[in-house]
């Protein structure tokens, strides 16, 4: 089965971290927890009070408490929502997280369900579960690119100030393969 910890590494690589972009509709961001999404997420707590103290936001890194409620609420709201104990393969298992960490966990197993031709209904059960651990590992990582590469073109051909994002999420989801 598929350990959280290695796709919590490999995601967070990706996510980076302290970002306030105005262009971003997440607005304010630590390591892909967006502000808006997120508002009572206990770590802005931490962020807010580091705020006022030298190195920030390099010092973010340092509260362990901090890099705890990061990995709990990546765990509980996305590694549990795809159900990510239960895939087989870990790169298949990374793919997904690390798309529903981009994307949402409803979005990440809707494009899984479609790549497995099960109904896509964004809630990863039994039968979409059966079907990703019974597929072609290397057929599916590429399906799956395709589908997030195409939802991406989609988001920037609705929203102009994303485009310049584009690439990044390109980026991203061809190193998953």
């Amino acid at each position: 089965m598929a350990d959280f910890n290695t796709a919590f590494d490999v995601t967070m690589k990706a996510e980076g971290g302290y970002v306030n972009d105005p262009d971003d509709p997440g607005g304010e961001t630590y390591k892909g927890i967006a502000r808006s999404r997120n508002p009572k997420w206990s770590g802005w707590t931490n962020i807010d009070l580091l705020k006022n103290t030298i190195n920030f936001p390099k010092n973010l890194e340092k509260d362990a408490d901090l890099q705890q409620k990061i990995r709990d609420l990546y765990e509980a709201n996305y590694w549990d929502k795809i159900r990510g104990d239960h895939i087989v393969d870990q790169d298949i298992a990374e793919s997904i997280f690390d798309f529903a960490v981009n994307a949402g966990p409803r979005t990440s197993a809707k494009l899984a369900q479609m790549t497995v031709n099960v109904k896509a209904d964004g809630v990863i059960g039994p039968a979409t579960l059966e079907k990703i651990n019974a597929d072609d590992k290397r057929a599916f990582l590429a399906v799956f690119a395709l589908a997030k590469i195409g939802r991406y073109v989609n988001i920037c051909e609705n929203r102009r100030e994303s485009r310049k994002y584009f690439f990044g999420w390109v980026r991203r989801t061809l190193e998953g393969l």
